[in-house]
């Protein structure tokens, strides 16, 4: 699975204004609906708090993947907001987020939900990208980054 054929360049935003996990996952959700990614913003907003209050999707190492699965979305969609200042995300780790990468589903399509979460997590193991990433000044370099890295 190649991430950037999913996530539009529009869907990243840095930096984030949010400054804790419900805010942010609301300011993400909201960049997918304003680019015409969701067929219903609080549907795909209450499927993925749902998702966070059974367990939390701060993954460590400063990354969250809030997710969920519904039918606000035809198509897996996908946004990646860095925080300017570190989130609390109740991660594994203890660990505040500054990469939130969140993904909404159709109910219907596990396996693309499966592969993207295991596509981040490859990347997101690679530190001198995910600092890079972390780092980055502006919504394009950040996307230009991933797509370069997964063109390597």
């Amino acid at each position: 699975m190649i991430l950037t054929q999913i996530l539009q360049p529009e869907c990243l935003k840095v930096p984030l204004e949010s400054k804790n996990k419900e805010n942010a996952i609301a300011e993400l959700v909201n960049l997918l609906d304003e680019n015409g990614l969701l067929l219903n913003k609080d549907t795909a907003m209450d499927a993925v708090l749902k998702r966070e209050k059974t367990r939390s999707t701060g993954i460590g190492s400063g990354i969250a993947i809030p997710h969920g699965k519904c039918d606000a979305v035809k198509e897996l969609a996908m946004a990646i907001g860095l925080a300017k200042d570190t989130i609390d995300f109740q991660s594994v780790d203890g660990k505040p987020v500054k990469i939130i990468i969140l993904l909404v589903s159709p109910d219907n399509q596990t396996g693309p939900h499966i592969q993207a979460l295991a596509k981040i997590s490859q990347l997101m193991l690679d530190n001198d990208f995910k600092e890079k990433l972390e780092n980055a000044k502006s919504a394009e370099d950040a996307y230009e980054m991933l797509r370069k890295k997964e063109n390597d």
